[in-house]
């Protein structure tokens, strides 16, 4: 084969994804070895098309060392011309789970929330990665999505994740550092023998390796195959579902009728498209009895650490966790962030018509408390605002989440639904309209 280089880079990136120069491109950059290489094959590339390349180190705050890497990062990325974002986490695992497992998903939702639409971010998973992933899913007990292990492309937040180099073997990645003359950083937490892939290449690989020279070529291929026993899978949930989906959300009549095994195939195959990771097939068939015979105005909820499922009118929602109802949200100059996974309410100057216009010093954006009410119909009378969700269909634990929109101590909007009769101007004056982008699922 072909040293690992440019040329053979380039293919490999193609191969998977030949639309990948249409959304832009990021690097998810360590320091390490592996993303060092990556960086830099992936700089030559974009460099000779003119394509422009950007990267993201994520900083876990989990060891003394950690500042340092990041300014390493940041060094490699401005001799290559390459601007980086560091995103700085305090994470705290909670007591009893791993730290190994916390830290890769909390580094996976925060590079999500970064890519902007339909852009790529580059992982430098290689080979070695994918014999380590199914060894470790296969003493998990994984099914054939986890024994799959790791998708050269795959949804990732708003964008997708690609890895170009699953067909590399580390040692050709290091030839290539050596080559080119890349410095790169080791993390001990990489070999240590409490996580479970320091463990395998400590002590386990290296064995395998003597006895099985192409054990990580052989590997791969058997997770080839799984892949497209997976796709088989989708394929089949995908025709299930046909009929059942409604705007992403899932008709428990309709997926009553199938059997339980596709049942459970249809439900892991909307979380994955929903870009969440499903829980374990045994949780969903465990749970899912409970969403059919619920009483009418039961609330049944399937929880695990990526996300949740709640039943609401005979359909199943989907989505990451929210956030605790707040009192107040924070903002500046018409600007609101209103927490993880909410997304911002943004009042834009327009005269297209919708609240009338004043400065935004005088408008506080506050959530529910109870006894709110709105008359967003002229000619009608005033409503409670809890009636008005009930009508609408708002999902109700969106209810106490839906951001208002307060001037003068008078509840004027809420998020970028209902505007009352008071507020409102016609167009052609001078407004603020209310735009709630990033908003999550609330019908």
């Amino acid at each position: 084969m072909t040293p690992f280089g440019a040329e053979r880079f380039a293919a490999a990136l193609a191969a998977i994804d030949p639309g990948w120069p249409e959304g832009g491109a990021c690097i998810a950059l360590s320091g390490g070895l592996d993303s060092s290489v990556l960086l830099h094959a992936m700089a030559n590339v974009a460099r000779a098309r003119g394509i422009p390349l950007r990267a993201l180190h994520v900083d876990h705050g989990l060891q003394a060392a950690s500042a340092a890497w990041a300014r390493s990062c940041r060094d490699a990325c401005d001799a290559a011309g390459i601007p980086l974002h560091v995103v700085s986490l305090s994470l705290e695992p909670p007591r009893g789970a791993s730290v190994e497992a916390a830290a890769r998903e909390a580094r996976y939702a925060a590079l999500a929330a970064q890519l902007a639409a339909g852009e790529r971010l580059l992982t430098a998973h290689h080979r070695d990665d994918q014999l380590e992933t199914v060894l470790i899913q296969l003493l998990r007990g994984a099914g054939v999505a986890g024994l799959a292990a790791m998708p050269a492309r795959a949804r990732l937040g708003l964008g997708w994740q690609l890895r170009p180099l699953l067909d590399v073997d580390r040692a050709e990645l290091r030839a290539y550092a050596e080559r080119h003359g890349i410095a790169w950083h080791e993390d001990p937490t990489n070999e240590a023998l409490r996580f479970d892939r320091g463990y395998l290449r400590a002590r386990v690989l290296p064995a395998i390796r003597e006895r099985w020279p192409s054990a990580a070529a052989t590997v791969a291929r058997s997770a080839a195959h799984l892949s497209e026993a997976l796709r088989l899978l989708d394929g089949l949930a995908a025709a299930d579902a046909a009929g059942l989906l409604d705007e992403w959300r899932l008709s428990l009549d309709g997926l009553s009728r199938l059997p339980r095994d596709r049942q459970v195939n249809v439900l892991r195959w909307w979380l994955r498209q929903k870009g969440l990771r499903p829980p374990a097939a045994s949780q969903i068939g465990a749970v899912l009895p409970g969403f059919f015979t619920a009483r009418p105005d039961g609330a049944p909820r399937l929880s695990w650490p990526e996300g949740e499922i709640r039943r609401y009118r005979g359909r199943l929602y989907a989505g990451s966790h929210l956030p605790s109802a707040r009192t107040f949200a924070c903002g500046n100059e018409g600007a609101f962030d209103l927490g993880p996974g909410l997304g911002c309410l943004r009042l834009i100057q327009t005269d297209e018509g919708g609240l009338r216009a004043v400065s935004t010093d005088f408008i506080e954006l506050r959530f529910r408390t109870g006894g709110e009410s709105l008359k967003p119909h002229p000619g009608r009378p005033r409503k409670r605002l809890k009636d008005l969700c009930q009508e609408a269909g708002v999902v109700p634990w969106m209810r106490d989440r839906l951001p208002l929109v307060y001037v003068g101590n008078r509840l004027a909007a809420v998020g970028d639904l209902w505007i009352d009769t008071g507020f409102a101007v016609p167009p052609g004056q001078p407004a603020l309209k209310p735009v709630w982008s990033g908003r999550p699922q609330i019908y």
